[in-house]
């Protein structure tokens, strides 16, 4: 075994205050003066508030010595520009990168408090919807850990991600008040505000030198104003900021309605302003849900960039090197907006020319694709833009009429090219396609998985790769190992620093260690008991949220992300229902007992989605009351998919559901968090598992089903579902049993229009891998009953996944588009 390699242990290390004597004392000290209490009448949130607070004031200094370090050295500085943020619990990972986990513990029992009690008390900031949101923490935490000065900006949403609770089966979704009992790690700043501006008209006229100008008439203004939460880096005395903007009233009240009786409208203007940070995402299904996310994507991005061009002007005076202080990443095509917001501020605010403002925008952008959905790729109504953004819409016509006379004259005749790469979109109704005003106005174009990459240059992106393929390129997506090993699996954690010391956590290529343990017998017995610690973590977890007893002896086979017809949680379900009447009719008892763990949110408008996680649960309810099936199987949905929900999960897995269609998903991230904590992965040539099968060796992962470039065959052939139904017993008996009485009759025949949206479309290809994934499902059941097989197999996965670490994934950033500095912080005066 590898003795510990202690490697961020530096002299100028701040580690003041840090003996769980002070620590207990300051946690006495945060309770009697921010809380106002006394032990004997505090409340858990009292003490879970003392302790953030405590651990909070241990970071200020490193921040503080950050921000004046990036300050002095002018340095270029890397802006993620996201709509969300899904940070997850603040006060473990915080513990983690201080280095005082053990010191924070043993302060707790000097005061006779539980150190659990006290972590689970912490609300979930549900300032994102899932992957994208998640991917933007990690790349924070990677940011400060690497040493790269960066700031991240976004929204500061009132009310985040629903809560989801499950009642008959079905999604409810509850209000997130993720606020309501206080945020101890934000700090407000009162002190800086911007105008946000909306509707009205433009005018022109010409300046004092006779030059044509724009003036932009708003018939509304919001204010943002900023809180800033600190991110620390791992052991080192780097951190950066996370900057969240808040919508506010410029007048907040008006005594002149309110003195003549009228006493909504003397808060009107509030409520109204407000309302732009109220809430996560809206609905955009209705007009006034497009508006408001429309709203909500320039509010932060103006505020955002009339922020950089505050900070910048501190210290130069010339903006025309904005893009050599300012490399601002597009975190997909929410924040698109941003091109045509950083052409208004250098036009109309600060008299640059047009060729000098585009030439300073085109230089400063880096864009980020996430999707192979067409419709997930934004697009706004001309109406609806040019009424809330007048002024936008006129430089973006002016953007797209140059740059199009330019593509006429580079690919005469080409006219298909011209329609694919205007930014808007013509026919009925006329739309503003973002992904198009991201990728002109971007120096760097990345997909995040290299199958995606690829995808985006031959599909919606090729008009685009076709005339500047210099732009494109891969990063593939990475998790923090800090969060998704050691903060989730503390147990496993331990045992890789035993193994190959600690620089693994830094530097995951180190785990590759790991490999020379993969046959050992006493290292799988103590990776084996690891895995059964956390499946019983899990099965208690279960039993307390849903009331089902699940045997932690069972191999889970977890599938865990948000709820889509592409990632095909139905297909799972249609393989479960096979293997239960299977052994229900055939009298097959050779599977392995399994638990399946479906978990995951539903977009609230999306109703094929929530039928989804309705008929799993009504199938659920069925297998789980059976006796026939012996114990062979147990199906569990686990509620309120999140973060914090999420840590105990990625550890219990056994077997990891990545069976998404081929060439849909972009990457994924959980596939590569169940892999770190040791699951084997079943699933498709999709997103990042081409990657991680080609890292932890073909031997060692289950694949199934078709390629991308075989499921876009199939489909230019015709693709039939029907004659699959009718020629596969098996699959015929599986939808049969779902359109049974004991089913579909029972609820009212509700899941009549998903099956007819198999047998007749099949959008995702669920009949065309239905044999192949069982089989796949079959080795999996034979290879889990040679335990040593299956370990030496789980300690290769993790051995292997060095590279999906979210630190490579920044290094590469930084190397290939952003060239930021990476600056040690020393706080020794």
């Amino acid at each position: 075994m590898a003795k510990k390699d202690d490697f961020r242990t530096r002299e100028n290390m701040i580690v003041e205050n840090c003996s769980a004597s002070e620590i207990k004392r300051d946690i006495l000290n945060n309770l009697f003066c921010h809380q106002g209490k006394f032990p004997e009448v505090a409340t858990l949130n009292d003490w879970y508030l003392a302790v953030a607070e405590t651990v909070r004031d241990r970071m200020m200094k490193r921040w503080i010595y950050s921000s004046h370090t990036y300050f002095e050295k002018q340095s270029r500085t890397v802006v993620y520009l996201s709509a969300e943020f899904l940070l997850g619990p603040q006060l473990e990972n915080n513990m983690l990168a201080l280095g005082i986990t053990e010191q924070v513990k043993e302060a707790l029992a000097l005061l006779n408090l539980d150190y659990n009690t006290i972590i689970n008390a912490e609300e979930e900031p549900g300032l994102g919807n899932g992957g994208l949101g998640r991917l933007a923490a990690c790349y924070l935490d990677s940011l400060a850990t690497m040493r790269i000065p960066a700031i991240g900006y976004g929204i500061r949403y009132e009310f985040g991600i629903f809560d989801q609770v499950i009642r008959d089966g079905w999604q409810v979704e509850i209000t997130d008040k993720w606020l309501h009992l206080g945020n101890p790690w934000e700090i407000p700043r009162p002190d800086i505000e911007f105008y946000v501006k909306f509707g009205g008209h433009t005018e022109n006229y010409n300046d004092e030198s006779g030059r044509f100008r724009v003036r932009w008439i708003p018939d509304r203004m919001v204010v943002g104003t900023p809180y800033d939460t600190c991110i620390p880096g791992y052991r080192t005395n780097n951190s950066i900021m996370l900057r969240l903007w808040k919508a506010e009233a410029c007048e907040s009240f008006d005594f002149a309605s309110f003195n003549v009786g009228d006493y909504y409208g003397a808060v009107h203007e509030k409520v109204v302003s407000e309302n732009i940070t109220k809430v996560l995402y809206p609905n955009d299904e209705p007009a006034a849900g497009k508006q408001l996310r429309l709203e909500q994507q320039y509010f932060f991005v103006s505020c955002a960039l009339q922020d950089m061009v505050r900070i910048f002007l501190q210290r130069d005076k010339d903006l025309r090197n904005f893009y050599k202080k300012y490399v601002i990443q597009l975190n997909d095509t929410h924040p698109a907006i941003a091109v045509a917001e950083l052409m208004r501020i250098l036009l109309d605010e600060h008299s640059f020319s047009w060729d000098d403002a585009w030439e300073t925008t085109r230089k400063t952008f880096a864009y980020t694709n996430h999707t192979l959905l067409p419709e997930a790729l934004e697009k706004w109504p001309v109406s609806l833009f040019g009424r809330l953004l007048p002024r936008h819409i006129e430089i973006i016509y002016e953007i797209n009429r140059r740059f199009l006379e330019d593509v006429r004259k580079r690919f005469p005749g080409d006219e298909e090219l011209v329609r694919e790469v205007s930014l808007f979109e013509e026919g009925g109704e006329k739309y503003v396609r973002m992904a198009n005003l991201a990728s002109l106005g971007s120096f760097s174009i990345n997909g995040v998985a290299r199958l995606h990459t690829e995808l985006l240059k031959k599909t919606v992106l090729n008009g685009f790769y076709r005339i500047s393929p210099e732009k494109f390129n891969n990063k593939t997506n990475g998790v923090t190992p800090r969060r998704f090993i050691v903060v989730c699996n503390p147990e496993l954690a331990s045992l890789i620093s035993e193994t190959a010391g600690e620089r693994w956590l830094v530097d995951t290529s180190e785990l590759r260690i790991l490999e020379k343990y993969a046959d050992d017998v006493p290292f799988q017995e103590r990776i084996r008991k690891i895995k059964l610690n956390d499946k019983r973590r899990l099965s208690e977890i279960i039993r307390q949220k849903t009331g089902v007893a699940v045997d932690p002896e069972s191999m889970f086979a977890i599938q865990a992300k948000r709820i889509h017809e592409y990632k095909r949680q139905h297909l799972n379900l249609l393989q479960i229902i096979a293997r239960y009447l299977d052994i229900k009719y055939n009298k097959n008892f050779s599977y392995v007992p399994r638990t399946f763990i479906f978990a995951g949110k539903a977009a609230p408008g999306y109703f094929m989605a929530k039928l989804i996680i309705k008929l799993i649960n009504t199938v659920a309810d069925v297998i789980n009351s059976d006796t026939a099936v012996k114990g062979l199987i147990k199906v569990v949905f686990l509620p309120d998919f999140n973060v914090k929900n999420a840590q105990p999960v990625y550890p219990a897995a056994d077997l990891s559901e990545q069976i998404s269609t081929a060439g849909k998903e972009a990457s994924g991230t959980g596939n590569m968090k169940f892999a770190f904590n040791g699951a084997l992965t079943i699933g498709t040539l999709d997103g990042a598992n081409v990657e991680i099968r080609e890292s932890v060796g073909e031997d060692n992962f289950f694949l199934f089903g078709l390629d991308a470039s075989q499921v876009i065959e199939m489909k230019k052939k015709g693709y039939n579902p029907r004659e699959i139904f009718n020629s596969n017993s098996r699959l015929r008996s599986v939808i049969d049993f779902i359109m049974s009485n004991e089913i579909n009759g029972r609820n009212g025949n509700i899941f009549t229009p998903l099956v007819n949206s198999l047998i007749n479309y099949d959008e995702y290809m669920l009949f065309a891998d239905f044999d192949s994934y069982v089989r796949a499902e079959k080795d999996v059941d034979d290879t889990y009953k040679k335990s040593a097989i299956w370990y030496h197999k789980a300690i290769l996965n993790i051995a292997r996944m060095g590279k999906f670490s979210s630190d490579r994934a920044i290094l590469e950033y930084n190397s290939d588009i952003w060239k930021a500095p990476i600056i040690e912080v020393n706080t020794r005066d």
